[in-house]
């Protein structure tokens, strides 16, 4: 492939004016998952759980493959994985290096399975490979509507346990002790972060889910240790990347995925060299957590 090839195949701007308003709904749902992910990395950053979101992303991935397979709602079979992979965790304990055990073992099974749905699965391959990388620019008024209220469900879940679930993620012992029950909690956030990773994979694919729900907080982290910028910071990353991607991707003819992680990618470079430039001149980070007096 010659390079006019790539940039043609990757860059194509012709009738994007026209293009661009026929994918309302895909950039509203960008936005609703952008503001998703940017909350959820959050916690999920606090409490060292990016392994854990890669393992339910699998078992979201093979719940998505069988009801592929079966004809059933994808987004559905995509949330029965991740939730019971998600409460699976959850009810192993509040230490991130306890469940990686399990979820070493959980990733491959889960991997396995969704390679064993797509491949007896008879249909579109288009179907099998959105799987993987995201299909976001055929989301409908109809499945809008349904995203927006999961997402909601998720926000509200949130906002009603922010406090004591910021105690607990910090200091779990302490938090235990003084009657946070910790426990419930923990498995109350991995029900929403289950939700959450269902409802990203239709961004950027099972494969790359990270991007969405891990970086952008990351991202944040490196820049400030404020905890109101913090979340206001990843929740803006989040979204230009998704928004961004899928605004990239329709001028070109691969996936939105490679977009929004490139994105993401490039979001965290630069506030990892913002950082260090600002800690060389006497800028002092505290620790990356999000004091429970927040």
């Amino acid at each position: 492939m010659s390079w006019a090839d790539f940039t043609s195949a990757v860059f194509n701007f012709t009738d994007y004016a026209e293009l661009l308003p026929l994918f309302r709904d895909s950039l509203l749902a960008g936005a609703i998952l952008g503001l998703v992910g940017g909350l959820i990395g959050t916690f999920v950053m606090m409490r060292d759980l990016a392994f854990a979101v890669h393992g339910i992303a699998e078992l979201s991935f093979a719940g998505a493959s069988f009801a592929l397979l079966v004809g059933a709602d994808v987004i559905g079979g995509s949330l029965v994985g991740s939730v019971l992979a998600a409460l699976l965790l959850g009810a192993m304990g509040v230490r991130a290096r306890e469940k990686n055990s399990v979820i070493g073992v959980i990733m491959p099974f889960g991997l396995g399975l969704g390679i064993l749905f797509l491949s007896l699965y008879q249909g579109r391959a288009a179907n099998k490979f959105g799987l993987l990388t995201g299909q976001i620019v055929s989301v409908d008024s109809t499945q809008l509507s349904a995203l927006a209220v999961t997402a909601l469900v998720v926000i509200a879940g949130l906002v009603v346990i922010w406090r004591p679930l910021t105690f607990a993620s910090v200091d779990p012992d302490i938090a235990d002790a003084r009657g946070i029950p910790v426990r419930t909690l923990s498995l109350a956030f991995m029900f929403l972060l289950g939700i959450s990773v269902a409802l990203s994979i239709q961004v950027v694919g099972a494969l790359l889910v990270l991007a969405l729900l891990i970086t952008p907080a990351a991202a944040a982290l490196q820049v400030t240790a404020a905890p109101r910028m913090v979340v206001a910071l990843s929740v803006a990353f989040a979204v230009v990347s998704t928004v961004g991607g899928i605004m990239l991707a329709l001028g070109g003819r691969i996936p939105i995925s490679p977009y929004v992680t490139t994105l993401s990618f490039v979001i965290y470079v630069v506030c990892r060299l913002v950082g260090g430039w600002r800690r060389r001149r006497g800028w002092t980070a505290r620790a990356a957590s999000i004091s429970a007096h927040a």
